[in-house]
C-alpha cells in the first residue's frame, strides 16, 4: 500500500479528536444536540486549522444514521462514505476552480431534490471568497431561503472579500491559529504512535516554522521523518528549516551585552553558515530579550517557552532593564527597515551595531546637563533627552557617535557630577531669579529663550505685562488662549529660568483686547511692510512701466516677494 501522509492519515473524524477551537465545537456540538440548526454556516480561518475538517465532521453528524447528534457512530454507512470522500449528498466544490456563474447555477439547479440516500444535502464549499460577483448574486437567493432538506458549509481564509449579503445569511465561526504550547504536546504524541524517535527541541522548531498551522505541523513533521531517516534531531531539523539552536542567539546577547564587537560579528560568521533569513534571525532575538524582559519584570519566563530558563536568568540579572527595553526598540526599528537595506546581513549587522553603540539616557546625564554653563545646555538638553553614546570603543561605528556635538559636554559634565549624582539622582535646584525686565526688552528676550516648539509660540504671542525679581506677568492674545496649556506654560518657565540663570515664578494671563505688539504681530508686520515696499518698488520702476505700456501687461502682485527672501530661497 502507499504511503499516506500524515495530515491526512491523522485527520480527525470526531469533534473530541479536534485540537482546539473549543469556541466553535462547543457552538456546533449544542447545535446539533438541541437540534437548533441554521441552513447556512461559514468557517474562517487561516490555512491548515480545521475549517473543512469540521465542516466534514458536521456533515457525518447531520447524517449518521443512528440520528442527528454530535456524535456520529463512524461504522455506519454514511459515516464511512464521508470519511472516504464518497457520500453522494456530501457537494464539495473548490470555489477557485469553478468562479464563473454558468458552474454556480448548475450546482445549484439539483439543490431543489431530495438527497438521494442521506438526511441532508450538504454544500461545502471552499475558498468561497473566489467565486465573481456574478456567482455570488446566483448563491444568494438559495442561501436565504434554502429547502429544508439543504444546509450550505461555506469556508473561507478572506472573509473580507465576501459581500456584506451573504455574510449577514450565514453563522460565522472563527477558526483560530494553534499556539506553540498546543501544538509541540500533539505532535509529541502522534510521533509516540507512528513510533518515530524524536528529541523535544526538533519538535519546538517544527511548532514554530508552522505559524498556527496544524496541517503545515504535520507536513513538516512527515518531511522532518524524511530528512532524517525515520528520526527528528534537532540539528537536522534546525538545517532543514534553516533554523538554529537558542544558543546561538545566546551568544549572540552575550556578545552584545559585553560589548565585545569582535564577537559579535564572529557570532553573525557562524549564523550566516545556516543561511538564515535575517529577518527571522532578529525576530528570534526579539523574542529572546521579551522572554528576558519578562523574566525581570515577574521573575519567570512563560510557561512552554523553548529557552533555557537559567540562561534567561542569567541575563536578567547581567543586563539592565533599561538596555533590554532600549535594544528591543533598536531591534524593532532594524527589522522594519530590513527590506531597504541592502542586504539582509547587512541590515542585521547594524541593527546590532546600534545596539552596541548607544545606552538609554539617566538621570546622573540629567543631572550633569542641568549643572552645565547655560551656555552648553541648550544644545546639550536636546541631544541628550533620547541616548547618548556608549563609551566603550570597540564598537566600530562608536567613534563617530562619540564624536558628534552633544555628546561631549554631557560625558565629561557626568564624569565630574558623578559622586553627587549617585547621592541624589535629581537635577538641582535653582536660586530665585533676579530680574528687571521692561515691556520693550520682551522681543529681544524671545529672540534669545534657548526654547522652540509650541512653548516658544506661546511666548511669541504673549506682551510683557511685569517683571521684577522672580515674577514675570504675560499677557496673551486671546486668539490663541489654546496655546496656554499647563505644559506648555511649564516648559516655557523653565527655559526662562535657564535665560535668567534663576528659577521663574510664570503668570500668565488671557489680555482682555488683542495686543499689538506681541513678537508674532510684530514680525508678521515687519514682513507685509516689505512686502509693500517691494510692490511700491516694482509699480514705480520705469522699466516694468514701459513693459506694462508696450504689451498691454499686468503686473501679477502674487508674486512679489522682498528681495532679501529671494536671496533666501536661491541660496
Amino acid at each position: 500500500m502507499s504511503y499516506e501522509a500524515l495530515a491526512r492519515r491523522w485527520r480527525p473524524r470526531r469533534f473530541e479528536d479536534m485540537l482546539g477551537q473549543e469556541h466553535v465545537l462547543r457552538a456546533l456540538t449544542n447545535a446539533l444536540d438541541q437540534d437548533r440548526l441554521h441552513h447556512a454556516y461559514l468557517f474562517t480561518g487561516t490555512r491548515g486549522v480545521g475549517k473543512t475538517t469540521i465542516a466534514r465532521i458536521f456533515a457525518k453528524s447531520l447524517n449518521c444514521e443512528k440520528g442527528v447528534s454530535s456524535t456520529p457512530c463512524g461504522e455506519c454507512s454514511a459515516c464511512t462514505q464521508v470519511d472516504d470522500g464518497r457520500f453522494l449528498d456530501l457537494i464539495e466544490v473548490d470555489a477557485a476552480s469553478r468562479t464563473g456563474v454558468d458552474d454556480t447555477r448548475e450546482l445549484l439547479d439539483n439543490v431543489a431534490y431530495a438527497p438521494s440516500s442521506g438526511r441532508y444535502k450538504v454544500y461545502l464549499i471552499d475558498e468561497v471568497h473566489m467565486f465573481s460577483k456574478s456567482s455570488f448574486n446566483a448563491l444568494l437567493k438559495t442561501l436565504e431561503e434554502p429547502p429544508p432538506h439543504v444546509k450550505f458549509l461555506l469556508a473561507t481564509t478572506d472573509p473580507q472579500r465576501l459581500p456584506i449579503t451573504v455574510l449577514s445569511r450565514c453563522l460565522q465561526f472563527n477558526l483560530k491559529e494553534l499556539p506553540d504550547q498546543s501544538l509541540r504536546p500533539y505532535l509529541s504524541s502522534l510521533l509516540d504512535k507512528e513510533k518515530v524517535s524524536y528529541e523535544e527541541l526538533a519538535i519546538a522548531h517544527v511548532a514554530q516554522a508552522a505559524d498556527g498551522s496544524v496541517r503545515d505541523a504535520l507536513s513538516l513533521l512527515d518531511q522532518s521523518i524524511a530528512y532524517g531517516q525515520g528520526k527528528i534531531t534537532a540539528s537536522e531539523v534546525e538545517a532543514m528549516l534553516g533554523r538554529f539552536s537558542p544558543s546561538r542567539l545566546y551568544d549572540v546577547l552575550d556578545a552584545v551585552s559585553a560589548d565585545n564587537a569582535e564577537q559579535v560579528f564572529k557570532q553573525v560568521e557562524e549564523l550566516a553558515a545556516y543561511v538564515p533569513d535575517y529577518s527571522y534571525v532578529l525576530g528570534e532575538l526579539l523574542a529572546l530579550l521579551h522572554q528576558v524582559a519578562t523574566v525581570q519584570t515577574i521573575g519567570s519566563a512563560h510557561q512552554g517557552d523553548v529557552h533555557d530558563e537559567a540562561r534567561l536568568q542569567g541575563f536578567a540579572k547581567k543586563i539592565s532593564p533599561q538596555d533590554v527595553q532600549l535594544w528591543y526598540q533598536i531591534g524593532l526599528t532594524g527589522r522594519r527597515d530590513m527590506p531597504y537595506a541592502p542586504n539582509q546581513r547587512q541590515a542585521l549587522e547594524m541593527t546590532l551595531i546600534r545596539m552596541l553603540a548607544f545606552k538609554p539616557f539617566t538621570a546622573q546625564a540629567s543631572a550633569a546637563v542641568v549643572s552645565q554653563p547655560k551656555s552648553a545646555q541648550t544644545a546639550s538638553t536636546v541631544a541628550a533627552s533620547v541616548t547618548v553614546p556608549r563609551p566603550a570603543a570597540k564598537a566600530p561605528v562608536a567613534p563617530a557617535a562619540r564624536k558628534a556635538p552633544p555628546a561631549a559636554p554631557v560625558q565629561a559634565a557626568q564624569s565630574a557630577a558623578e559622586p553627587a549624582a549617585a547621592e541624589q539622582e535629581i537635577a538641582p535646584e535653582l536660586p530665585p531669579a533676579d530680574v528687571n525686565w521692561k515691556p520693550s526688552d520682551w522681543l529681544k528676550i524671545v529672540e534669545e529663550l534657548p526654547v522652540s516648539g509650541m512653548p516658544l509660540q506661546l511666548a511669541r504671542n504673549c506682551v510683557l505685562h511685569s517683571a521684577a525679581k522672580d515674577e514675570v506677568n504675560l499677557d496673551l492674545d486671546p486668539e490663541y488662549e489654546t496655546l496656554a496649556a499647563p505644559r506648555w506654560k511649564e516648559r516655557l518657565r523653565e527655559k526662562m529660568s535657564v535665560y535668567a540663570n534663576g528659577a521663574v515664578n510664570l503668570k500668565i494671563s488671557i489680555a482682555t483686547e488683542t495686543p499689538a505688539n506681541t513678537p508674532a504681530m510684530l514680525e508678521k508686520k515687519a514682513e507685509q511692510d516689505k512686502l509693500e515696499a517691494a510692490r511700491t518698488s516694482i509699480a514705480e520702476d520705469p522699466l516694468v512701466a514701459e513693459i506694462v505700456a508696450k504689451f498691454d501687461a499686468e503686473v501679477s502682485t502674487g508674486s512679489i516677494k522682498p528681495v532679501d527672501d529671494v536671496d533666501q530661497q536661491e541660496s
